[in-house]
């Protein structure tokens, strides 16, 4: 069956210039209209069929023509823009990637963070293409790619930052409000600062509009996320705060995201990470990332194995 009119294989390159608070909004929502169509029609996803011995999806994949990528909705990462095409730093590298994999199609799947791993797991879309961070918890449930990027965190607040929050204990000494994203790592450790009042929304764009609003008073969330959201809505009522170290148990942690597969799907996962290994070392990974917001100090050559032990 042929994908939804609303998924389209395309992927659209970031503009260079600033995106109006209108554009920002119909890219939200070109995403929950996709997401909607998308989750009604399932027929373009390619099964796991028991794998065993390292999985045969990339067989399958390449036999398809097509591999159906598992979007959040969250800039830079992936997201619909808001002509409807797929883009975002992931996608991006996942459409050369996987050409060179011989699977020259890819198409979205827009969902929302918190469902990425479910969507996964009961075959909705093929690979979570979402910039999603690599930690224990999720290792139990799904495989991943080594990371493409590594990133602290960043706080939208009032212009002026009248609290003065510039770390998670600031946030829970002061009592404030704050936001972030379903699913997001940022929950925990909001929490375990000692954060009471936390909330979430479902994006980057909905925490501008709730600081601006007054609602909430923080919204916690990746540094390259939190500054592109708030230079492309040019607002004029919140900044981003310089970049925030989180802490668990004492010890500051560096997050690192990247893809995800299905956990059978060994030889998928490996194929793809000689591909991104071989784009590190070449310099291609940042030529795609950097559009995006990225920085070269934001590359990494941390292992998925390194973050997923406990």
């Amino acid at each position: 069956m042929a994908p939804p009119q609303g998924n389209t294989s395309d992927i659209k390159r970031p503009s260079t210039g600033g995106i109006r608070r209108r554009s920002l909004l119909a890219g939200v929502a070109a995403l929950g209209a996709a997401g909607a169509i998308g989750a009604t029609s399932s027929c373009s996803r390619v099964s796991t069929a028991q794998a065993q011995d390292g999985g045969h999806l990339l067989e399958r994949l390449r036999a398809k023509g097509s591999v159906t990528l598992g979007l959040a909705g969250e800039q830079p990462y992936g997201y619909i823009g808001e002509d409807g095409k797929m883009t975002g730093s992931a996608p991006t590298i996942a459409k050369v990637i996987f050409k060179r994999l011989g699977v020259p199609k890819v198409e979205p799947f827009p969902t929302d963070f918190g469902s990425l791993i479910v969507g996964l797991n009961s075959q909705q879309f093929d690979v979570v293409a979402a910039g999603m961070y690599i930690n224990p918890e999720r290792c139990e449930k799904v495989i991943f790619a080594d990371p493409e990027y590594q990133m602290l965190d960043a706080f939208i607040v009032p212009k002026g930052n009248p609290l003065g929050l510039h770390t998670y204990k600031d946030i829970a000494r002061k009592g404030a409000k704050m936001a972030t994203g379903v699913g997001y790592a940022e929950i925990g450790y909001a929490e375990e600062a000692g954060v009471k009042h936390i909330t979430t929304l479902p994006d980057q764009l909905a925490g501008l509009l709730a600081v601006e609003q007054g609602r909430v008073d923080v919204f916690a969330g990746t540094a390259v996320t939190v500054r592109n959201v708030v230079r492309q809505s040019k607002t004029t009522k919140a900044e981003a705060t310089g970049e925030v170290t989180p802490y668990v148990k004492g010890k500051p942690v560096i997050d690192v995201g990247g893809f995800a597969f299905r956990t059978p799907e060994t030889h998928l996962r490996d194929a793809f990470n000689r591909e991104l290994h071989k784009m590190k070392k070449s310099g291609e990974l940042l030529d795609i990332m950097r559009p995006f917001g990225f920085t070269k100090e934001q590359m990494t050559e941390i292992t998925a194995k390194e973050k997923c032990r406990p």
